[in-house]
């Protein structure tokens, strides 16, 4: 696979954010554009993006292709996706030109269901299974096999109480992690997705603000608290930037 690469944007927000590691170079307060400049500057063909075509992914992607419509990209594709996910995925992949790779669990539905019956009934822990099964071992394995110094993902501290503390760049085991607009909010996103005529997942009208796999996933009238919007408020994490 040909790894090369990016670019960004951002408007901070009004809170004490979280500092980077000693040694590392404090990218809090620049833009998320001097953010992927500084990463393409320093990291060029040892960069990695993942994305889960999410509710507003479209504005993440088209900022990380500016400058390199190339960029090599991760999609999980966990069998348990919503089929308009897919589609999404195939309308960004060839609006924007991305250079996708997809991966898979080791284990497809129907052999993953046989064996193990279906883990996200089965309380926190069959969840927390089932998430290692179909998103974090796959992952795992392709950061082993492609060996990325840098991986950028598209994190935000407004998503989620688990993501405040968050830096903008981190250590993450043998690479660094670098989260360009995490400072963004809602509101950046969809100023930044009308600007550049991108579209929303195709579920967002519907109610889905925030899109994972089908069988964990709840629009927003059918809870009551927010947090139960993905995994049915056992979680918030998937377990990718926890594990990985």
């Amino acid at each position: 696979m040909d790894l090369r690469y990016i670019a960004s944007m951002n408007i901070g927000l009004n809170r004490k954010k979280a500092s980077p590691k000693i040694g590392l170079p404090d990218l809090e307060g620049c833009s998320a554009f001097a953010r992927m400049d500084w990463a393409t500057c320093n990291y060029l063909d040892k960069i990695l993006l993942t994305t889960s075509f999410g509710a507003q992914s479209a504005a993440f992607l088209h900022l990380a292709t500016q400058n390199f419509r190339d960029l090599p990209m991760l999609f999980i594709d966990t069998g348990y996706h919503f089929p308009e996910t897919l589609e999404f995925a195939q309308t960004l992949t060839k609006k924007l030109r991305l250079n996708i790779q997809t991966i898979r669990p080791l284990l497809t539905p129907a052999q993953l269901e046989q064996k193990h019956g279906k883990l996200w009934e089965m309380g926190p822990e069959g969840l927390e299974k089932f998430h290692e099964i179909v998103r974090v071992e796959p992952l795992r394995r392709a950061m082993k096999q492609l060996e990325p110094q840098l991986w950028v993902a598209g994190l935000r501290r407004t998503s989620a109480d688990s993501r405040k503390k968050l830096a903008v760049l981190s250590q993450n085991k043998k690479r660094l992690k670098l989260l360009p607009i995490l400072d963004w909010t809602d509101r950046q996103v969809g100023e930044y997705l009308r600007q550049h005529s991108l579209p929303y997942h195709p579920l967002w009208s519907q109610g889905y603000v925030s899109i994972g796999d089908r069988v964990t996933t709840k629009r927003l009238d059918e809870v009551k608290d927010p947090d139960q919007l993905r995994h049915f408020g056992w979680k918030r994490e998937c377990g990718i930037h926890e594990k990985v």
